[in-house]
């Protein structure tokens, strides 16, 4: 009888990357995604710069970014297109990263910035903002402050609510969850009031906002976004040891020397502080947040959500969805309109595929 042949071993895909006295394991598919996904994004916001009353050819487009290109593109790609192309690579940036920090910390695919309630309190903000501004002069003063301020600061707040309801010597991913559920149906609920009690115009211009939309957007909501993302960005990606011991649970995040109610403190707040300025900006887009991160553990193939590659996949996603919004649907439909269409099914499969694990 012929010996049977041991079967051969599968290479390791994980590489070791040192620089200096540190060091960090990597998969090969974590460095390969990204770059991808940003080659991608790069042609995606090039065709979405040509689209319009005046087409540009990508080839054109890409030569004005380098410098080149004559008066006439110059103007119409940097000055009148691209402050709406920049608002949404920071706002697909800033809702990825959100939800793969939420949805890492909670260990839950359904986690996300939408089910924390922090979209329904930047709605609240927004929607008082439309409906009662002019009526008292106190709301005068507060519609002065702008529309991406009352929406900023009503997701703030209601993040704190949040946190503040959830907290209990810890903070537990179900537990924040689920208080996140009710705050955001009490919070959509006084936004259907508002809308109840407000002029026919203010109603459409509400529904246009609470919906997720891009049109309009310039440089004075794209450079508080890209602010906000040179310093939460860094502290994102710095908090990714620490992410990869909560995955494990609290007592081996203790074991390996992480400050488990800290850590999850600064995760909470920096996730939620990426959701409400990404709010502030473009209103809440749905879906982006819960579907974006999902993906990015598919493709990479490690066991959480990877940041890098979520932020860069939710600006890829806010882009294509715009681009679709403005080119194939009439009437420049918001582009959360589409990113619904994207996410729901997502959503529905995800609820199934739950269900069906439940039951084996």
């Amino acid at each position: 009888m012929a010996p049977t042949r041991a079967p051969a071993a599968r290479p390791d895909p994980r590489r070791t990357l040192r620089v200096g006295r540190f060091s960090t394991v990597y998969r090969r598919r974590q460095l390969a995604v990204p770059l991808l996904v940003l080659v991608v994004l790069v042609l995606a916001a090039a065709v979405s710069l040509g689209r319009g009353d005046y087409p540009i050819s990508v080839v054109d487009v890409l030569r004005v970014l380098v410098g080149a290109g004559d008066d006439t593109q110059h103007f119409i790609v940097l000055e009148l297109r691209a402050p709406r192309i920049a608002v949404a690579v920071l706002v697909g940036v800033a809702l990825g990263i959100s939800g793969a920090l939420i949805q890492t910390f909670a260990r839950n695919p359904l986690a996300s910035p939408d089910i924390l309630g922090v979209t329904g309190g930047a709605a609240v903000g927004a929607v008082a903002v439309i409906v009662l501004g002019g009526t008292t002069t106190a709301s005068r003063l507060l519609g002065g402050l702008g529309l991406p301020a009352a929406a900023l600061a009503g997701g703030l707040l209601m993040a704190l609510l949040v946190f503040g309801l959830a907290w209990n010597q810890g903070l537990d991913g179900y537990r924040l969850v689920l208080v996140g559920i009710g705050l955001s149906a009490m919070a959509l609920a006084v936004v259907r009031y508002l809308l109840t009690r407000s002029t026919i115009q203010d109603a459409a211009v509400a529904n246009v906002w609470i919906t997720g939309s891009l049109n309009g957007r310039g440089w004075d909501q794209a450079l508080p976004l890209a602010v906000a993302l040179l310093v939460l960005l860094p502290v994102s990606l710095a908090l990714s040891r620490v992410l990869g011991a909560l995955q494990f649970g609290d007592d081996t995040a203790r074991g390996l020397g992480v400050r488990v109610p800290l850590a999850q403190a600064v995760t909470v707040v920096v996730a939620v502080a990426l959701a409400a300025f990404a709010v502030s900006a473009a209103g809440p887009i749905q879906f982006v947040a819960l579907v974006v991160p999902q993906i990015a553990v598919r493709l990479t193939g490690g066991s959480r959500p990877p940041l890098l590659a979520a932020g860069l996949l939710g600006a890829l996603l806010v882009v294509g969805s715009d681009l679709v919004a403005r080119t194939v649907l009439p009437d420049s439909f918001p582009v959360g309109v589409v990113t619904s269409v994207v996410g729901a099914p997502y959503l529905l499969w995800l609820l199934v595929r739950g269900r069906r694990r439940s039951t084996l």
